[in-house]
Protein backbone atom coordinates (compact mmCIF):
# COMPACT_ATOMS: atom_id res chain seq x y z
CA UNK A 1 0.00 0.00 0.00
CA UNK A 2 1.20 3.44 -0.87
CA UNK A 3 -0.01 5.85 1.47
CA UNK A 4 0.52 10.01 0.74
CA UNK A 5 -0.62 12.42 3.63
CA UNK A 6 -0.68 16.09 3.39
CA UNK A 7 2.48 16.20 1.20
CA UNK A 8 4.30 19.15 -0.06
CA UNK A 9 7.12 20.68 -2.33
CA UNK A 10 8.23 23.44 -3.14
CA UNK A 11 11.25 24.62 -5.27
CA UNK A 12 11.70 28.35 -4.45
CA UNK A 13 9.04 30.15 -4.74
CA UNK A 14 7.01 27.35 -6.95
CA UNK A 15 4.81 25.01 -5.39
CA UNK A 16 4.82 21.90 -7.49
CA UNK A 17 2.86 19.67 -4.89
CA UNK A 18 0.53 21.10 -2.56
CA UNK A 19 -0.64 19.23 0.40
CA UNK A 20 -1.56 16.11 -1.50
CA UNK A 21 -3.17 13.38 0.41
CA UNK A 22 -4.25 9.77 -1.20
CA UNK A 23 -3.99 5.79 -0.83
CA UNK A 24 -3.09 3.43 -3.30
CA UNK A 25 -4.45 0.06 -1.82
CA UNK A 26 -3.35 -3.20 -3.07
CA UNK A 27 -5.29 -5.29 -5.97
CA UNK A 28 -6.15 -3.12 -8.05
CA UNK A 29 -4.47 -0.95 -10.77
CA UNK A 30 -4.69 2.78 -10.00
CA UNK A 31 -4.08 5.29 -12.63
CA UNK A 32 -2.32 8.77 -11.83
CA UNK A 33 -3.51 11.56 -13.84
CA UNK A 34 -2.97 15.09 -14.24
CA UNK A 35 -2.21 18.00 -17.15
CA UNK A 36 1.55 18.09 -17.73
CA UNK A 37 2.96 19.95 -14.77
CA UNK A 38 0.41 19.13 -12.52
CA UNK A 39 3.19 17.49 -9.71
CA UNK A 40 2.66 13.88 -11.28
CA UNK A 41 6.59 13.01 -11.24
CA UNK A 42 7.42 15.11 -8.39
CA UNK A 43 5.20 12.98 -6.79
CA UNK A 44 6.16 9.94 -7.43
CA UNK A 45 9.88 10.86 -6.98
CA UNK A 46 9.31 12.04 -3.27
CA UNK A 47 7.04 8.44 -2.78
CA UNK A 48 10.52 6.80 -3.55
CA UNK A 49 12.40 9.11 -1.20
CA UNK A 50 14.29 10.10 -4.44
CA UNK A 51 13.27 14.13 -3.34
CA UNK A 52 12.72 15.46 0.16
CA UNK A 53 9.48 16.44 0.60
CA UNK A 54 9.54 20.35 2.03
CA UNK A 55 6.68 18.50 4.51
CA UNK A 56 4.02 15.88 4.36
CA UNK A 57 4.73 11.94 4.18
CA UNK A 58 4.63 8.95 1.63
CA UNK A 59 4.94 5.78 2.98
CA UNK A 60 5.53 2.26 1.13
CA UNK A 61 3.75 -0.11 3.67
CA UNK A 62 3.59 1.90 6.45
CA UNK A 63 6.99 3.83 6.06
CA UNK A 64 9.19 5.47 3.88
CA UNK A 65 10.84 3.75 1.10
CA UNK A 66 14.30 4.45 2.30
CA UNK A 67 13.61 2.82 5.40
CA UNK A 68 13.38 -0.54 3.67
CA UNK A 69 16.46 -2.30 3.69
CA UNK A 70 16.92 -3.93 -0.26
CA UNK A 71 14.39 -1.71 -1.50
CA UNK A 72 13.87 -3.26 -4.91
CA UNK A 73 12.31 -6.33 -2.82
CA UNK A 74 9.62 -4.08 -1.80
CA UNK A 75 9.12 -1.37 -4.27
CA UNK A 76 9.61 -1.45 -7.98
CA UNK A 77 9.72 1.33 -10.13
CA UNK A 78 9.64 2.45 -13.73
CA UNK A 79 10.26 6.05 -14.06
CA UNK A 80 12.40 6.99 -16.82
CA UNK A 81 13.62 3.72 -19.34
CA UNK A 82 16.58 5.76 -20.68
CA UNK A 83 18.31 6.13 -17.24
CA UNK A 84 20.62 3.33 -17.75
CA UNK A 85 24.10 2.55 -18.52
CA UNK A 86 24.40 2.26 -22.38
CA UNK A 87 27.56 0.26 -22.77
CA UNK A 88 26.05 -2.41 -20.51
CA UNK A 89 24.18 -5.63 -21.53
CA UNK A 90 20.61 -6.14 -20.67
CA UNK A 91 21.92 -9.33 -18.58
CA UNK A 92 24.90 -6.74 -17.06
CA UNK A 93 22.70 -4.24 -15.91
CA UNK A 94 20.27 -6.51 -13.95
CA UNK A 95 22.85 -9.12 -12.42
CA UNK A 96 24.36 -5.84 -10.99
CA UNK A 97 21.07 -4.85 -9.44
CA UNK A 98 20.22 -8.13 -8.09
CA UNK A 99 23.97 -8.76 -6.22
CA UNK A 100 23.14 -5.22 -4.81
CA UNK A 101 19.77 -6.16 -3.13
CA UNK A 102 20.87 -10.12 -2.49
CA UNK A 103 18.95 -11.61 -5.46
CA UNK A 104 19.48 -15.26 -7.05
CA UNK A 105 21.27 -14.60 -10.58
CA UNK A 106 18.24 -16.90 -12.06
CA UNK A 107 15.94 -13.82 -11.24
CA UNK A 108 17.57 -12.02 -14.08
CA UNK A 109 17.00 -14.87 -16.49
CA UNK A 110 13.57 -14.99 -15.39
CA UNK A 111 12.32 -11.20 -15.42
CA UNK A 112 14.22 -11.20 -18.74
CA UNK A 113 12.26 -14.01 -20.22
CA UNK A 114 8.94 -12.87 -18.96
CA UNK A 115 9.47 -9.07 -20.93
CA UNK A 116 10.38 -11.22 -23.95
CA UNK A 117 14.13 -9.93 -23.85
CA UNK A 118 15.76 -13.24 -23.01
CA UNK A 119 16.96 -13.49 -26.80
CA UNK A 120 19.06 -9.55 -26.41
CA UNK A 121 20.18 -10.17 -23.19
CA UNK A 122 23.50 -10.00 -24.20
CA UNK A 123 23.04 -6.92 -26.29
CA UNK A 124 24.06 -3.36 -25.49
CA UNK A 125 21.31 -1.41 -24.20
CA UNK A 126 22.36 1.95 -25.74
CA UNK A 127 21.31 -0.19 -29.37
CA UNK A 128 17.76 -0.84 -27.96
CA UNK A 129 14.67 1.00 -29.00
CA UNK A 130 13.00 2.49 -27.23
CA UNK A 131 9.90 -0.08 -26.56
CA UNK A 132 13.18 -2.71 -25.67
CA UNK A 133 14.24 -0.32 -23.32
CA UNK A 134 11.02 -0.29 -21.70
CA UNK A 135 10.74 -3.93 -21.31
CA UNK A 136 13.87 -3.78 -19.44
CA UNK A 137 12.66 -0.94 -17.32
CA UNK A 138 9.57 -3.46 -16.33
CA UNK A 139 11.88 -6.46 -15.92
CA UNK A 140 14.17 -4.12 -13.46
CA UNK A 141 10.75 -3.12 -11.65
CA UNK A 142 9.74 -6.92 -11.50
CA UNK A 143 13.41 -8.20 -10.42
CA UNK A 144 13.00 -7.93 -6.84
CA UNK A 145 9.33 -10.09 -6.69
CA UNK A 146 7.91 -6.42 -4.61
CA UNK A 147 4.53 -6.08 -3.85
CA UNK A 148 4.63 -2.57 -4.71
CA UNK A 149 5.13 -1.36 -8.40
CA UNK A 150 5.22 2.04 -9.78
CA UNK A 151 5.39 2.80 -13.49
CA UNK A 152 5.51 6.62 -14.98
CA UNK A 153 4.37 6.23 -18.72
CA UNK A 154 5.14 2.86 -19.40
CA UNK A 155 4.35 2.26 -22.88
CA UNK A 156 5.65 4.93 -24.42
CA UNK A 157 7.50 3.83 -27.61
CA UNK A 158 5.86 0.51 -27.49
CA UNK A 159 3.80 -1.31 -30.40
CA UNK A 160 0.50 -2.22 -29.99
CA UNK A 161 1.69 -5.96 -29.09
CA UNK A 162 3.41 -4.36 -26.35
CA UNK A 163 1.12 -2.25 -25.47
CA UNK A 164 -1.43 -5.02 -25.03
CA UNK A 165 1.38 -7.17 -23.24
CA UNK A 166 1.47 -4.45 -20.71
CA UNK A 167 -2.03 -3.73 -20.18
CA UNK A 168 -2.26 -7.45 -19.38
CA UNK A 169 0.86 -7.70 -16.96
CA UNK A 170 -0.63 -4.49 -14.59
CA UNK A 171 -3.94 -6.55 -14.88
CA UNK A 172 -2.26 -9.65 -13.47
CA UNK A 173 -0.09 -7.87 -10.98
CA UNK A 174 -3.48 -6.46 -9.40
CA UNK A 175 -4.66 -9.93 -9.48
CA UNK A 176 -1.78 -11.26 -7.50
CA UNK A 177 -2.89 -8.85 -4.70
CA UNK A 178 -0.08 -6.43 -5.38
CA UNK A 179 0.12 -2.40 -5.28
CA UNK A 180 -0.01 -1.07 -9.15
CA UNK A 181 0.24 2.78 -9.53
CA UNK A 182 0.56 3.76 -13.17
CA UNK A 183 1.03 7.54 -14.26
CA UNK A 184 -0.03 7.52 -18.08
CA UNK A 185 -1.60 10.69 -20.61
CA UNK A 186 -2.93 8.11 -22.31
CA UNK A 187 -6.71 7.83 -21.39
CA UNK A 188 -7.39 5.06 -23.60
CA UNK A 189 -4.80 2.81 -21.36
CA UNK A 190 -6.56 4.39 -17.89
CA UNK A 191 -9.87 3.41 -19.13
CA UNK A 192 -9.03 -0.52 -20.52
CA UNK A 193 -6.43 -0.79 -17.76
CA UNK A 194 -6.95 1.31 -14.19
CA UNK A 195 -9.70 0.30 -11.41
CA UNK A 196 -9.31 3.98 -9.57
CA UNK A 197 -7.88 6.91 -9.92
CA UNK A 198 -5.86 9.81 -8.74
CA UNK A 199 -6.55 12.88 -10.32
CA UNK A 200 -4.05 16.14 -10.04
CA UNK A 201 -3.70 19.81 -10.85
CA UNK A 202 -1.65 21.96 -9.67
CA UNK A 203 -0.28 19.76 -7.20
CA UNK A 204 -3.64 19.43 -5.93
CA UNK A 205 -5.81 16.65 -5.62
CA UNK A 206 -8.71 16.37 -7.88
CA UNK A 207 -10.29 12.97 -7.26
CA UNK A 208 -9.56 9.95 -6.01
CA UNK A 209 -12.07 7.26 -7.41
CA UNK A 210 -13.10 4.83 -9.25
CA UNK A 211 -12.57 5.38 -13.56
CA UNK A 212 -16.54 4.98 -13.88
CA UNK A 213 -17.59 7.40 -11.22
CA UNK A 214 -15.02 9.98 -12.30
CA UNK A 215 -15.69 9.52 -15.79
CA UNK A 216 -19.99 10.23 -14.87
CA UNK A 217 -18.55 13.15 -13.32
CA UNK A 218 -18.46 14.65 -16.84
CA UNK A 219 -21.16 16.26 -18.45
CA UNK A 220 -21.22 14.43 -21.20
CA UNK A 221 -24.26 12.41 -19.89
CA UNK A 222 -26.81 11.94 -22.73
CA UNK A 223 -28.67 10.22 -24.76
CA UNK A 224 -28.46 9.57 -28.46
CA UNK A 225 -32.28 9.04 -29.78
CA UNK A 226 -33.00 8.15 -33.29
CA UNK A 227 -36.48 8.50 -35.24
CA UNK A 228 -37.49 9.60 -38.62
CA UNK A 229 -39.91 12.48 -36.42
CA UNK A 230 -36.37 14.53 -35.79
CA UNK A 231 -38.10 18.01 -35.98
CA UNK A 232 -41.23 16.92 -34.06
CA UNK A 233 -39.20 14.87 -30.89
CA UNK A 234 -37.07 18.03 -30.81
CA UNK A 235 -40.35 20.14 -30.09
CA UNK A 236 -41.68 17.55 -27.39
CA UNK A 237 -37.98 17.14 -25.87
CA UNK A 238 -37.67 21.14 -25.56
CA UNK A 239 -40.73 21.72 -24.40
CA UNK A 240 -40.02 18.94 -21.30
CA UNK A 241 -36.84 20.96 -20.78
CA UNK A 242 -34.53 19.06 -22.90
CA UNK A 243 -31.74 20.46 -24.71
CA UNK A 244 -31.71 18.64 -28.47
CA UNK A 245 -29.01 18.61 -31.58
CA UNK A 246 -28.19 16.50 -33.52
CA UNK A 247 -26.01 13.80 -33.74
CA UNK A 248 -23.68 12.98 -36.22
CA UNK A 249 -23.49 14.58 -39.86
CA UNK A 250 -26.00 17.01 -41.28
CA UNK A 251 -29.37 15.08 -42.73
CA UNK A 252 -28.72 12.28 -39.74
CA UNK A 253 -31.99 10.77 -38.33
CA UNK A 254 -30.21 10.81 -34.63
CA UNK A 255 -30.59 13.76 -31.79
CA UNK A 256 -28.38 13.65 -29.13
CA UNK A 257 -30.10 15.09 -25.97
CA UNK A 258 -29.25 16.51 -22.82
CA UNK A 259 -31.55 16.61 -19.39
CA UNK A 260 -34.20 14.02 -19.50
CA UNK A 261 -33.36 10.60 -18.87
CA UNK A 262 -33.97 8.03 -21.80
CA UNK A 263 -36.87 6.48 -20.18
CA UNK A 264 -38.66 9.82 -19.42
CA UNK A 265 -37.91 10.71 -23.69
CA UNK A 266 -39.56 6.83 -24.10
CA UNK A 267 -43.07 8.32 -22.49
CA UNK A 268 -43.16 11.45 -24.40
CA UNK A 269 -42.46 9.80 -27.80
CA UNK A 270 -44.83 7.47 -26.82
CA UNK A 271 -47.53 9.76 -25.75
CA UNK A 272 -46.97 11.95 -29.25
CA UNK A 273 -47.07 9.34 -31.45
CA UNK A 274 -43.30 8.94 -32.16
CA UNK A 275 -41.80 6.29 -33.33
CA UNK A 276 -38.43 5.69 -32.30
CA UNK A 277 -35.48 3.35 -34.02
CA UNK A 278 -32.63 3.69 -31.43
CA UNK A 279 -32.55 5.25 -27.48
CA UNK A 280 -29.07 5.08 -26.41
CA UNK A 281 -27.92 6.36 -23.31
CA UNK A 282 -24.32 7.89 -23.81
CA UNK A 283 -21.78 8.39 -20.96
CA UNK A 284 -19.05 10.97 -21.00
CA UNK A 285 -15.53 9.37 -22.07
CA UNK A 286 -12.91 9.51 -19.66
CA UNK A 287 -11.06 11.56 -21.61
CA UNK A 288 -13.72 14.28 -21.71
CA UNK A 289 -14.24 13.63 -18.28
CA UNK A 290 -10.57 14.46 -17.50
CA UNK A 291 -10.30 17.37 -20.01
CA UNK A 292 -13.44 18.98 -18.34
CA UNK A 293 -12.62 18.46 -14.82
CA UNK A 294 -8.73 19.85 -15.34
CA UNK A 295 -9.21 22.56 -17.35
CA UNK A 296 -8.94 25.15 -14.38
CA UNK A 297 -5.38 23.42 -13.75
CA UNK A 298 -3.53 23.23 -17.15
CA UNK A 299 -0.76 25.32 -16.54
CA UNK A 300 0.88 25.46 -20.48
CA UNK A 301 -2.04 26.10 -22.76
CA UNK A 302 -1.96 26.84 -26.44
CA UNK A 303 -3.17 29.44 -28.51
CA UNK A 304 -5.31 29.50 -31.17
CA UNK A 305 -4.11 28.87 -34.61
CA UNK A 306 -5.10 31.69 -36.66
Amino acid sequence: MIEVNELTKHYGGKTAVDRLSFTVRPGRVTGFLGPNGAGKSTTLRMILGLDEPTSGTATVSGVPFRSHARGLRHVGALLDAGQVHGGRSAKAHLAALARSNGMSPRRVAEVLHEVGLAEAADRRIGGFSLGMKQRLGVATALLGDPPVLMFDEPVNGMDPEGVLWMRRLFRRLAAEGRTVFLSSHLMSEMENTADELVVIGRGRLIAAESVRDFAARGTGLGVVVGTRQAAELTAVLTAAGASVEPEGSAGAEKLAVTGLPADRISVLAFEHGIRLNELTTRTASLEEAFMELTADSVEYQAGQAR
